[in-house]
């Protein structure tokens, strides 16, 4: 426990009145816990002599620190385990007491966890690559204790669950995937095309849809009736072989694209291509390593979409910082943010998404 713990109560909000209105209610209350708490550190200090680095015991309670629950389910892939990094490296050059939470795909180990640190008493939470749909715990108890949400990549659409959530525009990220396929296949009008998704995930279901919507738009046939779904990260390399090399041995030569959620699975899917011998071209997401020196190589994979995660995560964090100074609130709750296109012409200029500093 630490001596003499509060919050900023002349901190201002931009954001929505409800907003406004909880993070006061939760200000007041908190005043009123961090008197309870001066008072009793105070005899403590009387009987027990207890200092804090040597701090005189009528330190401002604002010299506590700022403290921060920041937590992911998604820690197991390459870009979450960068977040956690990132965040943390954030945390300690900002000097914050931060709790970082780690939820390995476990919503019902981590919502729990998250809810615990919001109810000891923290001035923001930071969520990295969930989706609001599952958090809905972890959103009431931060309204409930006026504590404001910044996310990264937490579904895609907007939500009052976060004061802001920035993710990546998944229109763009089809319009540049399905285009690249087009151009390639010399139009998508009767041409074969199987799609891979992962329901699970907000952002590749989404684009899933999109990309089934524009297929279908332009006059391909979606092969399999719909969008083929992997049912999980960790096996959709294996998973994503197996459809498309089933299909191959039942329909040799009869698949013109494959269109995927995300560049491990993609990887996949061109194994199975390359060991059938056909000239099926590949598109996906997320600029992995493996997948940009394929796309270099000038062979099955195509194209992938680059999701500018460190230009993300420093708009994100310059939000929490300006909340941790004067109590400012973004002004918008949703911000998407533009994708660029990986292809052979520059894939050897693009930092991998696994190997970011």
């Amino acid at each position: 426990m630490r001596c003499g713990e509060s919050v900023d109560a002349s901190r201002s909000s931009s954001s929505s009145s409800r907003v406004n209105t909880v993070v006061q209610r939760s200000r007041t209350v908190r005043s009123r816990i961090s008197i309870t708490i001066a008072l009793t550190a105070s005899a403590a200090l009387a009987l027990t002599g207890c200092a804090s680095g040597g701090a005189d015991s009528s330190e401002s309670n604002s010299e506590q620190g700022f403290k921060v629950a920041a937590f992911t389910s998604g820690n197991q892939t390459p870009v979450g385990a960068w977040w956690v990094k990132a965040t943390e490296a954030q945390a300690t050059q900002s000097g914050w007491d931060m709790t970082m939470i780690q939820g390995d795909f476990d919503f019902q180990k981590m919502n729990p966890a998250v809810e615990s640190a919001i109810g000891q008493g923290v001035d923001v939470v930071i969520d990295g690559y969930t989706d609001f749909a599952s958090i809905g715990s972890i959103c009431t108890a931060a309204q409930d204790a006026g504590v404001p949400i910044f996310a990264i990549d937490s579904g895609t659409e907007p939500s009052d669950c976060f004061a802001v959530n920035m993710i990546t525009d998944q229109e763009l990220i089809v319009d540049q995937t399905t285009g690249a396929l087009g151009d390639a296949l010399g139009g998508l009008d009767g041409k074969n095309i199987m799609i891979i998704g992962h329901d699970p995930h907000a952002g590749i279901r989404k684009r899933a849809a999109l990309a089934e919507e524009v297929f279908r738009a332009a006059g391909a046939n979606v092969v399999g009736g719909g969008i083929q779904k992997v049912t999980s990260p960790a096996t959709g390399r294996i998973e994503a072989l197996a459809l498309v090399a089933d299909y191959l041995s039942a329909n040799p030569g009869g698949l013109d694209g494959v269109w995927v959620g995300w560049d491990d699975a993609a990887l996949g899917a061109v194994q199975a291509i390359e060991e059938a011998g056909t000239s099926t071209r590949v598109v996906a997401v997320d600029a992995s390593a493996e997948a940009l020196r394929a796309i270099e190589s000038g062979g099955a994979f195509l194209a992938t979409a680059v999701q500018p995660w460190p230009e993300i995560n420093a708009r994100l964090m310059k939000a929490v910082l300006a909340y941790e100074e004067d109590g400012t609130l973004p002004t918008e709750n949703y911000i998407e943010f533009p994708t660029v296109l990986a292809t052979r012409e520059n894939a050897a200029d693009i930092t991998p998404t696994d190997e970011l500093p």
